[in-house]
C-alpha cells in the first residue's frame, strides 16, 4: 500500500517546476514538525528504494531534526530511531502505531509546490540549500551576481540548484530576471549592509557583460 504515494505526484511536481526543495507543516501528537523535501542530486548516492530525502525539524526548535530517506511506503529510517523522534507510543501491537503515524503524516503531504509559505518555512528552506551547497546559511544578502568560470572541458559552469531555489526564494523578483542565464551564480552575503537593489545588481551585471 502506497500511503505516502502523494510524494511521488510532489517530486513530479518539482521536477517540473524547476524546484529541488519544498516544504510543509506537518503535525503529530500536538508537536508541529516543519518537513523539508529534498529531491536527490545527480552527484549524491541514492539510498536503495529511496524517491526523495526528508529533513524533519521541530518547529518550535528546528535544531531538533531527523533526516531520512522516504518513499511512498515508508521512512528509511529504523523503527527505534522513529519512535524515539516523534514519540511513537509503544502498545501492544507496535506496528498499528507506527501505520498510523504514516496515516497521520499522509494527510500533509501535498501533491504540488505550493506558494505563499510562511516565513519560518523560508527560513528552513533557506538554510538547507544553503548547508547543501557548501555555504554559511546566515548568507542572505544578495548584493551581485556573476557568471561562473569556465570549465575545463569548455563552456561556463551551470549555477547550483541549491543556488538557484534559494535566489527564487530570497530574491523573486531578480530571480526571474536572470532566471534563463543559466551559467549565472547569484552571491549572498550575511551581513545586511551589503544588500543592493534588483536595479543596481542588474545594471552592474550589465556593465560587466559589456567589458
Amino acid at each position: 500500500m502506497n500511503i505516502l504515494g502523494n510524494f511521488r505526484d510532489l517530486k513530479s511536481d518539482m521536477i517540473g517546476k524547476g524546484w529541488c526543495i519544498d516544504s510543509f507543516v506537518f503535525k503529530y501528537n500536538q508537536q508541529e514538525y516543519i518537513v523539508l523535501v529534498k529531491l536527490y542530486m545527480k552527484d549524491e548516492k541514492i539510498p536503495e528504494f529511496a524517491l526523495l530525502k526528508l529533513e524533519f525539524l521541530k518547529r518550535n526548535n528546528i535544531t531538533d531534526k531527523l533526516i531520512t530517506p522516504a518513499n511512498v511506503v515508508k521512512l528509511l529510517i529504523d523503527a527505534k530511531t522513529l519512535r524515539t523522534y516523534f514519540g511513537i507510543p509503544y502498545g501492544t501491537n507496535p506496528g498499528d502505531a507506527i501505520q498510523s503515524f504514516y496515516q497521520t503524516l499522509s494527510k500533509f503531504i501535498p501533491k504540488k509546490v505550493s506558494t505563499g509559505k510562511t516565513s519560518d518555512l523560508e527560513v528552513a528552506m533557506v538554510a538547507s540549500l544553503s548547508e547543501s551547497d557548501r555555504d554559511d546559511p546566515n548568507k542572505i544578502y544578495c548584493y551581485s551576481v556573476k557568471r561562473n568560470p569556465e570549465k575545463s572541458s569548455g563552456g561556463y559552469g551551470e549555477r547550483s540548484p541549491y543556488n538557484d531555489n534559494k535566489a527564487r526564494i530570497l530574491r523573486p523578483t531578480l530571480y526571474e530576471e536572470l532566471k534563463n542565464e543559466i551559467h549565472v551564480s547569484f552571491r549572498f552575503s550575511a551581513d545586511p549592509n551589503k544588500h543592493e537593489e534588483d536595479s543596481t545588481i542588474l545594471y552592474n551585471w550589465s556593465q560587466n557583460i559589456s567589458k
